[in-house]
């Protein structure tokens, strides 16, 4: 009989740990009208309805862009932007209250349509709307006088949460209410990342025409932290005009003041949201405010995951045996590089009582993690742990790896360059490369 899992077991039994991890966290969604007027919006519906059904809180905030600037040129009204922003006229604003109502009106629509034939048949989502927001006006910025267009005063996030409580997902409009009653044109993404922060929301997530953000070379960036993402957006060159750029701008914002996850990623892609939630590498980009990858020490919860990190590069003969037992034992000298509770790379550090020296050992990363100098992170950890501890050479046994060491600023050594208890130790069947450095 075949031992192995099926590709479904697999699948399932990687999802569950994000199952578990999201139930209960509070998620702001958002998405502009090309989203919602696009052949995958029904597909969205149906993943919202599953991220709803597993005890996920969803805020919605929508953008309508793209429905204003049809309902502007319908009415013959005149369109005007200063730094990317729109001046909202009067006459301009009816404009907006039009097309944002009835966009509201249709995702409502579709959020309560029966999901007969889909995985979610037979649920009903219950969606609850309100004026949310308190706004102000903009005011005069360079002379120009933003008019109807504001900016967030106060956002009732105990209304919202009362909400959410009930289990409803909130619905909320670019549209924000004085004090005075009067309404206020806002922009989608900033609104996006306001909410996000005062709810303390655990993830923001941006639904756009782009896969997420790319490097110099045009290729897609997983992840990085807010500022790494700033020094990005500022290599790209655009700037406030660009919509995209106010997205990215609105992201790093909300992951720098401690939404600890934003993400990025493609609506087009029919299950792209799904993709980005509940699979270690996602399908878009994830700003983070911290580092994504922990490095921590080793403990005997760990063992399982080591084993799993290290037995295929034991039978390739890269790295010695170890059994279970021999961890167990050496657990205290182990370093974890996790991601998402996951053991990706590992390092161990062995000093030797007395003297000056340590050996670096089992350094090993997953094959899909190679990339994005993990083992450079865990190299210089390891070396910042011995010079903690006054080791001023590090030396290193290495059948296969030899001239990456040799990049990292150790030399060629000989056995009699280690020290006796160790070279007692010495392999001579594995015929193992010495190679050893100053700290």
């Amino acid at each position: 009989m075949n031992a192995e899992a099926t590709p479904f077991a697999d699948w399932f039994r990687s999802t569950t740990p994000y199952i578990r991890g999201h139930r209960g966290r509070t998620f702001v969604i958002h998405f502009d009208d090309a989203a919602v007027l696009g052949e995958n919006f029904t597909a969205l519906v149906h993943d919202l309805a599953l991220l709803n059904s597993i005890g996920i809180r969803l805020v919605l905030a929508y953008g309508s862009r793209h429905c204003i600037e049809d309902r502007l040129r319908e009415s013959r009204v005149n369109q005007s932007y200063h730094k990317g922003l729109r001046v909202t006229s009067p006459e301009a604003m009816e404009c907006v209250k039009e097309a944002v109502g009835l966009l509201g009106i249709e995702i409502a629509a579709r959020l309560s349509m029966g999901l007969g034939n889909t995985p979610m048949s037979n649920s009903r989502l219950r969606v609850a709307t309100g004026n949310f927001i308190t706004a102000k006006p903009l005011g005069v910025i360079d002379g120009i006088d933003y008019q109807y267009t504001g900016e967030i005063r106060r956002i009732d996030v105990e209304a919202i949460k009362d909400r959410l409580n009930h289990h409803e997902i909130v619905l909320v409009p670019p549209l924000g209410y004085s004090i005075t009653g009067e309404i206020f044109n806002l922009g989608a993404s900033e609104l996006a990342a306001r909410l996000a922060i005062s709810l303390q929301a655990d993830k923001l997530i941006y639904l756009l025409e782009a896969e997420g953000m790319n490097d110099g070379q045009g290729r897609l960036i997983r992840e990085l932290t807010w500022q790494d993402a700033e020094s990005a957006l500022w290599s790209a060159g655009a700037g406030p005009d660009n919509e995209t750029y106010r997205y990215f701008r609105a992201a790093i914002e909300a992951a720098r003041q401690g939404v600890e996850r934003v993400h990025l990623v493609d609506w087009r892609l029919d299950g792209a949201l799904l993709g980005e939630l509940f699979t270690r590498d996602g399908a878009g980009t994830m700003i983070s405010s911290m580092p994504y990858d922990s490095v921590r020490k080793a403990t005997v919860d760990d063992i399982a995951g080591l084993l799993e990190l290290i037995k295929p590069l034991e039978r390739e003969g890269i790295l010695v045996e170890r059994s279970r037992e021999k961890l167990e034992l050496e657990i205290d000298h182990f370093t974890v590089l996790e991601r998402d509770g996951t053991a990706i790379g590992c390092v161990a550090l062995y000093p030797f009582p007395g003297r000056p020296d340590a050996e670096v050992a089992c350094l090993a990363v997953r094959p899909d993690y190679r990339r994005g100098g993990r083992g450079d992170q865990l190299l210089k950890q390891a070396e910042g742990e011995a010079a903690a501890a006054g080791i001023n050479r590090l030396f290193i046994l290495t059948t296969h790896a030899e001239h990456w060491f040799l990049e990292r600023g150790f030399t060629p050594a000989s056995l009699d360059d280690l020290p006796v208890e160790r070279k007692a130790l010495y392999n001579y069947q594995r015929n193992s490369k010495v190679l050893v450095k100053r700290i």
